[in-house]
């Protein structure tokens, strides 16, 4: 038995700690076998400027994940956490995506650097870790050499996060909450503050501070972002405050304001409405008082359908003459 067989048959990668044998085609809360599924791997412009630029940040969005968000924008790829304003929804219930192999999955990595990308961005990968680390040996010693982004929920185990020391480079972690009971309500996780605050503390081992190229792109470091959800500013003031008391200046810190409702909510009706200019400023007043100083704000219409990719399998599927 393989090593990520060995892992697989007892799964316990992310802290849902199912234990289940994926290798039997059983499935977690994550909802994902062994198999690795995709929805999409291509060019992406909206994340951070310095993982974006103007070439675009190779971004593969993984189905499947461990945290489950109930306002998840991305519906269409799969979780296991269920939150109930995820924005990655369908591909976090586990109703899309094409199966690939961690063969397919290496060409991947290299078509999209043929494509001129600034960096391979893994989305929602934490369940698919071993298959992950392969994937990026095989493309590594086929002249990959572009920086990893792994872009996370923040709701990984420190366990899991190791096996990827030496293959990442740069860490784009959410921290979405500081109260636990936001994390239960909304994502059926009260130990999500918990876990996300070892998380990041070993993201930030790994990487250090954040090291920038000449061009603007970050080549090392961490970036946490948080998603302000509507009518709960506290908690925001209560992440921010928590980021920058224990990091400083050395992560960066991306404050969103693009909470878009995408389903009607009967129980959590304040999540049926986006996030006020208002409700933004009086997060970012907040950030400015705390003396953060590394950080992303959005500005303009940011809060809009534009930034949820169609989750069409485009790059996934292999060209053929």
């Amino acid at each position: 038995m393989s090593e990520t067989e060995e892992i697989m048959s007892a799964c316990s990668l992310c802290p849902r700690d199912c234990h289940v044998d994926r290798n039997a085609g059983k499935k977690g809360f994550c909802g994902e076998d062994k198999t690795v599924y995709l929805a999409r791997a291509a060019l992406h412009m909206w994340e951070e400027p310095c993982i974006s630029g103007t070439r675009g940040s190779g971004t593969v969005f993984f189905s499947g994940c461990s945290l489950g968000c109930i306002f998840c924008q991305n519906r269409e790829l799969s979780c296991g956490l269920r939150c109930c304003f995820c924005q990655n929804h369908d591909i976090a219930i586990g109703s899309r995506g094409l199966a690939v192999t961690v063969e397919r999955l290496s060409e991947i990595f290299l078509e999209l650097q043929e494509k001129g990308a600034a960096n391979i961005n893994l989305v929602t990968g934490a369940h698919y870790v071993p298959q992950i680390v392969q994937a990026l040996d095989q493309a590594r010693m086929e002249g990959m050499d572009l920086p990893v982004v792994y872009n996370s929920s923040g709701y990984e185990k420190t366990e899991t996060l190791k096996m990827l020391e030496g293959y990442v480079d740069i860490y784009l972690p959410d921290m979405k909450y500081m109260e636990t009971d936001l994390a239960e309500k909304y994502s059926h996780a009260a130990d999500y503050p918990d876990i996300a605050k070892a998380a990041v503390a070993e993201m930030v081992r790994q990487t250090g501070p954040c090291e920038f190229g000449a061009d603007g792109y970050i080549r090392r470091g961490t970036i946490v972002r948080h998603l302000i959800l509507p009518g709960h500013t506290r908690n925001s003031r209560e992440v921010l405050n928590y980021l920058h008391e224990t990091y400083g200046e050395n992560i960066y810190i991306s404050i969103m304001n693009q909470y878009t409702p995408v389903r009607k909510f009967e129980k959590f009706k304040e999540l049926n409405r986006k996030v006020t200019k208002r409700e933004y400023e009086k997060v970012l007043d907040a950030a400015v008082d705390m003396g953060i100083q590394n950080g992303f704000i959005q500005e303009g219409e940011t809060a809009s359908e534009s930034f949820i990719p169609e989750f069409d399998y485009e790059g996934v599927k292999k060209n053929t003459p």
